[in-house]
This record gives structure tokens, sequence and C-alpha cells, in this order.
């Protein structure tokens, strides 16, 4: 399994949500390039990476924070936020960003996502599936996209994508454990890899995930507040034993 610790930008400051709130941002770190740094000397290979401002606006706004890192850091960089258009996502893999998530594209424009996967190949396209109560949301987490998170994830398998990100929204950035049984219950509906977004507290929480036979897990508040170390979560993530 592997872990991806993230950092959200929002302003061009690196910040944490709760639970998708924007009223809630606060700051996490004081330099994005000194934390992403800072991942790749705990071990990790890839950086979850959120353009905030660019979620809600539809538009590219922090794009040199993300290809400084994708170009600098020695990470792989997933990014997500913002990404509405082929030209969106060619600026970003072009540029160095290693994969992009779509997320308010696949309920809006799953033609897009289609057109993404048939075109750069599902190892460099991610969709981005978050939900509250079980049903899908969109543009930056403030709107219902009104669909079943189950029902959505069997048609971006249709449109060839073979890795979903799943965030149950009302566990993000609470430190109360990912939905196993949600993610549970996307794995065994989709043949996708998936990726626990969203609740993840601590090292128990890890081997949970791992267990369960996910193909990564997103790590953000955990990490800043110190209830996840993350150099041991890598470690457990790796580990041969127990399989």
């Amino acid at each position: 399994m592997i872990i991806l610790p993230a950092i959200d930008i929002k302003g061009g400051e690196c910040v944490r949500l709760y639970r998708g709130e924007f009223a809630t941002a606060e700051r996490v770190a004081a330099d994005y390039m000194q934390t992403a740094l800072s991942f790749k000397a705990a071990g990790c290979a890839w950086i979850h990476m959120v353009d905030l401002d660019g979620a809600v606006q539809g538009q590219r706004v922090n794009a040199n924070i993300f290809l400084e890192v994708a170009r600098n850091s020695g990470l792989a960089v997933e990014l997500g936020g913002g990404l509405r258009s082929m030209e969106d996502i060619a600026f970003y893999l072009e540029g160095g960003v290693s994969r992009v998530i779509l997320g308010s594209a696949a309920i809006q424009n799953p033609a897009l996502v289609r057109q993404a996967v048939q075109t750069y190949g599902s190892e460099r396209i991610v969709v981005g599936i978050d939900a509250k109560e079980g049903i899908a949301a969109a543009g930056g987490w403030l709107e219902s996209g009104g669909i079943h998170y189950l029902d959505l994830a069997g048609r971006m398998e249709e449109a060839g994508v073979q890795t979903i990100i799943f965030t149950d929204i009302g566990r993000d950035g609470m430190l109360s454990g990912p939905n196993l049984a949600q993610l549970t219950a996307l794995q065994g509906a989709v043949g996708c890899r998936i990726i626990a977004s969203g609740g993840v507290t601590d090292i128990q929480d890890i081997h949970a995930l791992r267990s369960a036979g996910l193909y990564g897990a997103i790590c953000g508040r955990s990490i800043y507040a110190g209830t996840l170390d993350l150099q041991e979560a890598v470690a457990a993530a790796n580990a041969t034993e127990g399989l």
C-alpha cells in the first residue's frame, strides 16, 4: 500500500480543513517545499496535493506551487482541485505532475474523464469521489452531485478509470478514523484500485486499511497533529509480514 501525505493549498499557504468547510481553513505548515521534502525524507514516494482555490473557482489558481514541488521535491505529485478541461489536464501532466484527479468533472462532465483516460492512460488519470452520507459532492464539496458514490464509481470504471480516491467528507480532517464500511463496499463494487482519504488518525488505521487490501491511504491532519508518525506509516504500508 502506498502512503500519500497531503498538502492542501489555499491562498498560497498549506492548510487543512474540517469536513471540507472552507471557513475552517487552518494553516498547518510554514513552507510547502520544506514540508514536501520532509515527506520525502520520511520515505514517501508520492504526495497528494489539492488546489482548494481552484476547486471552488474551477480554474488553475496555485499552479506554480504544484509544478515547483513536482519538479524539485523528488516526489511524484498527485494533484486535484479545479481541473475542468483537457487544457488543465495537459498543463499539469506535461508540466511534471505525475497524475491528476478529476472530481467534479466525474459528475458534471464524464466525457472529459473518458477523453482524458484515452489521451493520457489510466495510470495518470484518477477520479476523486467525495461523498456526504453516501452521495457524491462537487464544486469543492459545496454542491451535491445527486448520485450515490457506488453508482458513480461504476460509471467511472466503465469510462476506463482504474484508480479512485474515496473521501467520506464527514470524516475529513476530523481524526475519527476512515470509513471502512464504505471503502469495503466500494472495493467490492468495482475492480478499481482504491485510495482511502479522510479520517486517517493513527498507525492502527494504516494497518486496517492495508489489511482491507486498499491501494493507498492519504494522510493529512494526522501528520500535522502528530497522531501519526509518517515514517512508521510508510514502513507499515510496505511491510511484507502478515500478507
